[in-house]
């Protein structure tokens, strides 16, 4: 039998309107850019990401991390956002997606939709279970989690850049869960 294959954590993905990529410390301008609308960050635990000082911590943390990816048009090829893979569990059994975000004008099923199944089927090809951390506040990405399949599992708390804990949501979606709605690990 052969070695198990290792999680890559930034991987290439594409779909038919989005491409991802990793992570570049060139990517910042136009990550930027594509952050710096206060609209996308409003239900957010941290609502001034849009700043640059803040969103400058979030660009360096997600270099850091090992997992970010920028999200890419691929129409015109234009960044328009980013997402990341963290918190591999030691025995490879799940993984946390998060840390996303889209422009404005991408937000809506179909993109999202497109992102996250890229990224899930990816992750599910190596682990047992996705999870995603989402702010209690955040509707609009607790909505769009539970029409990709994903499950309430718990409320939880994490602390924000100042150590102050924030409420959570946890979510998350197992592959027998993604295989009954039809979808394919690396689909």
């Amino acid at each position: 039998m052969p070695a198990p294959v290792a999680f890559e954590l930034q991987p290439h993905l594409t779909g038919e309107r989005l491409e991802l990529r990793p992570l570049e410390p060139g990517d910042y301008a136009a990550l930027y850019a594509a952050a710096s609308d206060p609209l996308i960050w409003e239900q957010h635990p941290e609502p001034d990401r849009w700043r640059e000082d803040v969103f400058r911590a979030y660009f360096d943390g997600g270099l850091a991390s090992g997992g970010a990816l920028v999200v890419l048009d691929r129409a015109n090829g234009r960044i328009v956002g980013s997402s990341r893979y963290a918190h591999l569990t030691l025995d490879g059994g799940e993984v946390e997606i998060g840390w996303t975000f889209l422009e404005r004008a991408y937000w809506g099923g179909t993109w999202n939709r497109e992102l996250k199944v890229l990224m899930i089927g990816h992750a599910l090809q190596f682990v047992e279970r996705v999870v995603f951390r989402v702010g209690a506040d955040n509707l609009r990405s607790q909505m769009a989690l539970l029409k990709i399949g994903a499950r309430f599992v718990a409320a939880s708390e994490s602390p924000d850049r100042f150590g102050r804990l924030l409420p959570y949501t946890l979510y998350a979606i197992d592959r027998a869960a993604w295989r009954a709605q039809g979808q394919t690990a690396g689909a």
